[in-house]
């Protein structure tokens, strides 16, 4: 029945655009989670590690040991989701890719650089367990942070100017005086940009918190359950307490921004064609 609904939806529209929309819809909405993972997990692991060498607790060694271990298989599976985003970006959709690629290519080549970092430290980390002195070690995460939140900002970079794109000009049809630098830092890009990092410790905290607190509800209340709770639920819960703020300065953005767009959510699908069409703006932005 969906499925007869959006194509009814798509039948005035090019033949091969819902298929690619639905692919892309699948291919992102997996890996978007995996990449939670690469970005607030370290953090959580940082925390327990941490705790493990400066207290001498074997459980929290152990823990950080595990969840190590779990990272890097999230990371390597949002590896090659990833690199499938991005062969799809160039081919379900040339129409922007082409005109437009020059604009919007410089985060996604710093992204680039900011994963293979990331790589280069999960594998060091993960090779030192009982080979580095603590200190040095639990360290490494933090690099491993930085790089998650560099690429983050460089994706959403892209997202943010698809909603108030600057950097660029258009002359006959052409893009001319392209400026990848105020096309990346775009003025939309720092409340996306906080309201997806926030985002990534709500879904990591609650996934990993949500574990432990079925074995705990399952009896195993010992301390490895116990630590294994409360340090992703405590990043998740002050997350969740400070997205609904981010959210409505977002909102408070889009009605400023495009106020056919703010309209059209207010009002439902009733006005929503109206919204769309009073949402275009011109593409002449610096």
């Amino acid at each position: 029945m969906i499925l007869a609904a959006l194509e009814a939806v798509a039948t005035a529209e090019p033949p091969g655009l819902l298929p690619a929309r639905m692919q892309m819809a699948f291919s992102l909405g997996w890996h978007i989670i995996l990449a939670c993972f690469g970005v607030a997990f370290p953090a959580m692991i940082w925390v327990v590690h941490r705790r493990g060498v400066r207290q001498g607790d074997e459980v929290a060694l152990g823990l950080a040991k595990r969840w190590s271990k779990v990272a890097a298989v999230l990371f390597a599976i949002g590896a090659v989701s990833g690199t499938i985003l991005s062969f799809e970006m160039g081919m379900l959709w040339p129409g922007l890719m082409g005109p437009y690629g020059d604009v919007i290519g410089l985060p996604f080549a710093l992204e680039g650089i900011a994963f293979f970092m990331e790589a280069i430290f999960v594998g060091i980390y993960l090779y030192g367990w009982g080979r580095l002195p603590g200190v040095v070690h639990y360290r490494l995460l933090v690099p491993i942070a930085v790089a998650g939140l560099v690429g983050t900002f460089c994706i959403l970079a892209v997202n943010a100017w698809m909603n108030d794109p600057a950097g660029f000009r258009l002359e006959g049809g052409e893009v001319v005086d392209v400026d990848p630098w105020r096309a990346m830092f775009n003025d939309a890009v720092l409340g996306q940009f906080a309201h997806m990092w926030v985002a990534t410790f709500m879904v990591v905290g609650f996934s990993v918190a949500g574990v432990y607190a079925a074995g705990m509800l399952r009896g195993r209340r010992d301390e490895h359950h116990r630590l294994g709770f409360i340090v992703p639920f405590a990043f998740a819960s002050v997350a969740a307490l400070v997205q609904p703020l981010i959210g409505h300065v977002l909102g408070q953005q889009v009605a400023g921004r495009q106020p056919g767009e703010a309209g059209g959510l207010r009002a439902g699908d009733r006005d929503r064609g109206a919204g769309a069409a009073a949402s275009r703006r011109p593409a002449d932005r610096r």
